[in-house]
């Protein structure tokens, strides 16, 4: 199984202690493939480094970087499908052009892609994510 996280579960799953942990821990056993580009890592660090610090996001980025069940993605096309958000295309392109099976994301924005029947994304909210890493 293949998926796109988007920042703002990123930012929820990578604490120890955290509810959502056993999301990252699922990541770390190699139980599912983590798709990114190289415009989704920037983000992640910038947000990273706000939440908590410099550190902490250099540590995420060397594990996303390093781990073979990172699939890094060059998203030939945009498909420009978020109007109220424009910034969260990378995420859809990325999941498109992987075949991801779901992008993880708590955003509302994601919402806008039930309108289109292609390019078909199924998103999930991360706690619906949890439950289905839990089963794995």
């Amino acid at each position: 199984m293949k998926i796109v996280l988007d920042t703002n579960c990123l930012v929820n799953v990578i604490m120890p202690g955290s509810y959502n942990n056993d999301v990252w821990q699922a990541f770390r056993a190699g139980k599912y493939i983590l798709c990114v580009t190289n415009e989704i890592l920037y983000e992640y660090h910038e947000i990273l480094t706000k939440r908590y610090n410099n550190i902490i996001a250099n540590t995420v980025l060397k594990e996303l970087i390093e781990t073979p069940n990172v699939e890094r993605v060059n998203p030939s096309f945009r498909f420009n499908l978020i109007t109220a958000d424009p910034d969260d295309n990378k995420f859809v392109d990325c999941a498109v052009a992987s075949g991801a099976t779901y992008i993880v994301s708590n955003d509302h924005h994601f919402q806008e892609l039930k309108l289109y029947k292609f390019p078909q994304v199924d998103v999930r909210s991360l706690i619906d994510f949890l439950e289905i890493v839990r089963k794995l």
